[in-house]
């Protein structure tokens, strides 16, 4: 695992890092939790193609749910670090290894731990909804498995923080056989992302 901490996420240079590579965030697009290929996979690989070439990202898309969780993940980190009892840290991004073919950039990694923090900031009815079901979102789920992948971590948290209602804070442990297919389809995605760049160059 390659943790960077020169830049911080958002920054234009992590921004550049993450520029025509698969990251974690967007594994779903890749391959389903059912272990199905995506109907979103091919415009993922052109999207990602593109942005090699041609150094760039489309036009960066900003909403309020995205405001929401820029306010309010500080004060959930500061939470998880109470709840967890450890200082957490925040990379701007993290490699597998050295090849940099793909990433994450998790919310924090906990010092002294091998453990990462996913922070989530949804909307009232959302919260709700995860508070009642207790568990993580299949949405969610690519995201903390792959960077379960990527770290080669033993424990991810999933912290769904909304304020004026009770945190929800749920340990994710490995699941080696959604991991497999994960990294063969994340490698195999790769591989196909370079040859299509190599044509359009």
């Amino acid at each position: 695992m390659i943790a960077v901490y020169d830049f911080s996420q958002d920054d234009e240079e992590w921004s550049a890092a993450r520029c025509g590579i698969p990251t974690a965030s967007n594994f779903g697009k890749i391959l389903t939790t059912k272990g199905a290929r995506s109907k979103q996979r091919q415009d993922y690989l052109y999207k990602l193609a593109g942005e090699a070439v041609s150094k760039r990202t489309d036009a960066s898309y900003y909403n309020d749910a995205m405001r929401r969780g820029h306010e309010i993940e500080p004060l959930a980190r500061s939470f998880a670090e109470m709840k967890l009892g450890a200082e957490i840290l925040t990379p701007g991004i993290v490699y597998p290894d050295e090849r940099k073919l793909y990433a994450c950039s998790p919310d924090g990694l906990l010092s002294g731990k091998n453990e990462g923090l996913e922070i989530k900031s949804p909307e009232l009815t959302a919260a709700v909804k995860y508070l009642d079901k207790g568990t993580v979102p299949t949405t969610y789920v690519p995201q903390v498995q792959g960077s379960l992948m990527i770290t080669g971590f033993e424990r991810w948290w999933f912290l769904s923080y909304a304020p004026g209602l009770k945190p929800l804070l749920i340990p994710v442990g490995r699941n080696e056989n959604l991991i497999r297919l994960y990294r063969e389809a994340v490698e195999e995605f790769c591989a196909e992302l370079a040859a299509l760049i190599n044509r359009i160059s």
